[in-house]
C-alpha cells in the first residue's frame, strides 16, 4: 500500500511538472508563433503577392510554426495569428510602408503614423543598361563558361538538404559589374521583393556610413543614446555597435524564447527595449552577435536624422542613389525600422547592393560611403577572437594569419558578405570581381555553390 502511494505520488509529480513546464512554454512560445507567422505571411501577402497557401507550406510549415493558425482580413489589409485560439497577434499592412506587428501601441495609433519616403523616378528602367537600369546584355564575357554557371545556379535552385527543400527563391550572379546568370523560383521573378532578413544589419552599416560621411556620427566616439547618459554603458562606442561587441546582455537564439525573439515579436520599439538591457561584458571586450545592437544603430539613425527626414532618408540617402528602387525598410510600432531583420528588395536590389560596397562605396562617380568605410567593414575587432565580423558583416578570412581557418573554405579569404536568418546572402569577393545573390528560405551548402560559380570562371 506505502509503494503505491508512492508511484501515486511520484506520478502526479511528474504530470505537475509536465504540466508546468507546458504552461511556460505555451505563456512565451504561442505569441512568438502567432506572431511571427501574422508578421512574415501579411508580408508574403501584401508586399510579394505569394498564394496563402504556398506561404502557409513553405514557410511555416515546419513545427512548432505549423502550430499557428492564421485569419487574413483583406478589409483593413491585416493578418491575425494565434495558437489553438490562445496568444493572438495582429500585423497590419500600410501601402509604402509594409507590415507592422502590432506592439506596446494601440492600432489606431500605429496607422495614424506617417511615413513620406520618396516616389521611385518616373523612368524606364528596362531601357537603362545595367547596373543603372534593367537592360542585361545578351552576351557574357569569354572567359565565363556559361554552361557550367548555369548547371551550377540549376542545382542550387533545386538543392535540398535532409530531404527537404532548401527553396531557393532567386539567384542572381554579377562579374565585373555585369550580370552574368539569374534564375528564379515558381512564383517569384526579377520584380518580386525578396526578405533580407540579417542582410537588413548590412543596409544599416551603410546608412550610418552615409552619416559618418556627412559628419553628423562619429565612430569612434560615445554611441548617441540618450538612456545611456551617465550610466556605465556611456563607455559603448558606434564602432562598439557596427563590431557588435556592446557587451549588452543580449541572446540571439530563434529556436526558444530568448531576448531576440522578445524583441522582435513582443516589442513595439526595439531599440529602446535593447538599450535598456544591462551590461553583461565590460564594452569592446567580447563579441556576442546581436540583432539588438542592430535596432540601436537604426534608433540612432533617427535620432541623427530628425523625425522628419527620417522615413525618406534609406531612400534619399541610399537606395535611389544605386538605382535600387524597390527597397522596402518596414518598421517597428513606434516607426523606427527594423534594422536588424525586415528589409525587402529584388534580388537585381540587393546586388546593387553588393556592388557599391565592391566598388569601394562609390556609385557613377559618387562617393556615397566614406572612402575607408568598406576597407573598415572588413576589419574585425580585437575581441573578436575568430576573426570573423566587421561592420554588420560577415568576414571569409576568420585569421588573414592562417588561412586554413575561413568560413569557407574554398572561397577566397577577401570575400565579405551579408548573411541572412534563412541562407540568403549577398558574397562580395574582390580578388574574383563577383558578386553573388542567393535568396530563399533555408541554408544550402554555400561553400560549394561559391566554389563552383568561381569555378565557372576562367579569371
Amino acid at each position: 500500500m506505502k509503494q503505491r502511494k508512492i508511484i501515486i505520488r511520484s506520478i502526479l509529480l511528474v504530470l505537475f511538472l509536465g504540466l508546468g513546464y507546458g504552461v511556460y512554454y505555451a505563456w512565451h512560445a504561442f505569441p512568438i508563433i502567432s506572431g511571427y507567422g501574422s508578421k512574415n505571411l501579411c508580408s508574403a501577402i501584401y508586399l510579394q503577392h505569394r498564394n496563402v497557401k504556398d506561404v502557409l507550406r513553405e514557410d511555416l510549415g515546419d513545427f512548432p510554426l505549423s502550430m499557428g493558425s492564421f485569419t487574413v482580413d483583406e478589409k483593413d489589409s491585416s493578418v491575425t495569428g494565434s495558437v489553438w485560439g490562445f496568444a493572438k497577434r495582429k500585423t497590419i499592412f500600410r501601402k509604402g510602408v509594409g507590415c507592422t506587428l502590432i506592439n506596446d501601441l494601440s492600432e489606431a495609433t500605429i496607422r495614424a503614423q506617417h511615413f513620406d519616403g520618396p516616389p521611385a523616378p518616373p523612368v524606364n528602367t528596362d531601357s537603362i543598361a545595367w547596373p543603372y537600369g534593367n537592360k542585361i546584355p545578351d552576351s557574357i564575357p569569354a572567359n565565363i563558361n556559361k554552361a557550367q554557371l548555369d548547371k551550377t545556379v540549376d542545382f542550387v535552385m533545386n538543392e535540398t538538404k535532409d530531404g527537404k527543400p532548401c527553396y531557393t527563391s532567386g539567384v542572381v550572379v554579377i562579374y565585373d559589374g555585369q550580370l552574368v546568370a539569374e534564375k528564379y523560383a515558381r512564383g517569384f521573378d526579377q520584380n518580386t521583393v525578396m526578405l533580407g532578413w540579417s542582410m537588413s544589419k548590412s543596409l544599416t552599416a551603410a546608412m550610418t556610413g552615409v552619416l559618418v560621411k556627412q559628419g553628423k556620427l562619429t565612430v569612434d566616439a560615445p554611441a548617441p543614446v540618450p538612456e545611456w547618459a551617465n550610466t556605465d554603458k556611456q563607455k559603448i562606442t558606434l564602432k562598439n555597435i557596427l563590431q557588435q561587441t556592446t557587451g549588452l546582455d543580449f541572446v540571439e537564439d530563434y529556436w526558444k524564447y530568448s531576448e531576440v525573439t522578445n524583441m522582435l515579436f513582443n516589442k513595439g520599439d526595439m531599440g529602446a527595449y535593447t538599450a535598456s538591457l544591462p551590461l553583461k561584458y565590460a564594452p569592446g571586450t567580447v563579441f556576442n552577435y546581436s540583432s539588438g545592437n542592430s535596432n540601436i544603430l537604426s534608433r540612432i539613425i533617427r535620432q541623427t536624422v530628425g523625425a522628419a527626414d527620417y522615413p525618406s532618408f534609406p531612400y534619399k540617402a541610399l537606395f535611389h542613389k544605386i538605382n535600387a528602387y524597390s527597397f522596402l525598410l518596414e518598421p517597428d510600432a513606434s516607426g523606427t525600422y527594423i534594422g536588424s531583420s525586415y528589409s525587402y528588395a529584388t534580388a537585381r536590389d540587393f546586388a546593387r547592393f553588393g556592388l557599391l560596397y565592391l566598388n569601394n562605396g562609390k556609385w557613377n562617380g559618387e562617393q556615397l560611403l566614406p572612402e575607408n568605410w568598406v576597407a573598415q567593414t572588413t576589419i574585425p575587432s580585437v575581441a573578436d577572437k575568430r576573426k570573423h565580423y566587421g561592420y554588420q558583416f560577415w568576414l571569409n578570412g576568420l585569421d588573414k594569419t592562417d588561412l586554413s581557418k575561413k568560413w569557407y573554405p574554398d572561397v577566397p579569404a577577401d570575400m565579405f558578405f551579408c548573411d541572412g536568418f534563412g541562407g540568403q546572402g549577398v558574397y562580395i569577393i574582390p580578388s574574383k570581381k563577383l558578386v553573388v545573390v542567393r535568396m530563399g528560405l533555408h541554408v544550402i551548402d554555400e561553400n560549394r555553390f561559391l566554389r563552383e560559380v568561381i569555378g565557372a570562371i576562367n579569371n
